[in-house]
């Protein structure tokens, strides 16, 4: 049996993450919340959720010695980040009066322009991004099998990531802007939405993620 560590990093969501997991793995996979690092080194996939502020998320992965042990599964697991642990990849983020990320990718976290114009249709367009919004894949991956382009996944977030590679993006989203909702890179797979509040597409792509073996 396949063994999942979530990673726990005193964050919230945790909880809704693992149970959609539990939903898609079945017996396939046993999921567990954990910030042992010696269980996230055994795992044979890696999640790292997260919500709220990214100073908050550092400081708390720096207190429990967790940085190095999501640097390594970077390096050497099937890894999904989903919100915060997409944006925690980055080099840097504007949030919190700039914060020091893991610095895994190059490039950095923005906040949405403050005070924009109304979208195309007139509907306003709050900060922050909440609720239901179209991802467009611009390339081909296993953990997108089953979930076509343009695909509304749910997103709730005021920062969004600016990668200096734009080749690492693979899913764009429009709002305000046009921001990486997803990036994607060997075997890694991380997202700006949450797949686990994102209904029958979001549990797809749990899903593919389980079934998964790092190989683009």
């Amino acid at each position: 049996m396949l063994s999942v560590a979530v990673i726990d990093y005193g964050g919230s969501n945790l909880r809704s993450v693992s149970k959609a997991l539990e939903t898609v793995a079945g017996k396939r996979a046993r999921v567990v919340v954990t910030d042992d690092v010696k269980r996230i080194a055994a795992a044979d996939r890696v999640v790292f959720p997260g919500q709220g502020a990214i100073g908050n998320c550092m400081t708390r992965l720096h207190e429990t010695g967790l940085v190095d042990a999501i640097r390594e599964s970077v390096k050497t697991h099937p890894f999904l980040g989903i919100c915060l642990g997409l944006q925690s990849l980055m080099d840097r983020s504007d949030e919190d009066g700039g914060t020091p990320c893991l610095g895994l990718y190059p490039g950095g976290v923005r906040h949405f322009t403050r005070n924009p114009p109304p979208g195309a249709d007139g509907t306003p367009q709050k900060i922050p991004h909440m609720g239901w919004n179209q991802v467009r894949w611009t390339r081909q991956h296993p953990l997108l099998d089953g979930i076509e382009s343009g695909t509304r996944f749910y997103f709730v977030h005021s920062f969004y990531v600016v990668p200096d590679v734009a080749e690492l993006t693979i899913g764009e989203t429009d709002y305000i802007d046009t921001f990486s909702a997803a990036l994607a890179e060997d075997n890694v797979f991380a997202t700006q939405f949450h797949p686990e509040k994102s209904a029958a597409a979001g549990l797809q792509l749990l899903r593919n993620f389980i079934a998964w073996d790092g190989q683009a």
